[in-house]
């Protein structure tokens, strides 16, 4: 990186809307930063599976949570929450949904690339 580059997501440089949520994505200091916006009620098995053709969420994340809160299934069987200021890392092969009425918001350093882009 050679220059310094300072971003806002209230101007992205793309929004992949699906039903119930959304991906705002950010190309800045040579990467990609995804926030993403859940509403009760999102589940990736219903609202974006069918746009990454994949049985699991394939996009390994590193993201931290900034509101809501997540569960997380891996295709191991392995379940687990994730809620506001917690950072996690989470491997491709995975199914999540938004738990309760809350909106959840998490910034993505490394899943947002390629997410709910479809073909």
């Amino acid at each position: 990186m050679k220059q310094t580059e300072h971003r806002d997501f209230a101007a992205p440089d793309e929004v992949r809307s699906f039903e119930k949520g959304r991906a705002e994505i950010l190309n800045v200091g040579g990467g990609v930063v995804g926030r993403l916006v859940l509403e009760p009620g999102w589940h990736w098995a219903e609202h974006v599976k069918p746009i990454a053709g994949t049985e699991w969420c394939e996009a390994p994340h590193f993201q931290y949570q900034v509101s809501g809160r997540l569960a997380v299934r891996m295709s191991d069987g392995t379940e687990f929450e994730i809620g506001p200021g917690e950072v996690s890392a989470l491997r491709a092969g995975h199914d999540a949904w938004v738990i309760g009425d809350e909106e959840v918001v998490s910034v993505d350093w490394m899943g947002a690339v390629h997410y709910a882009e479809g073909d």
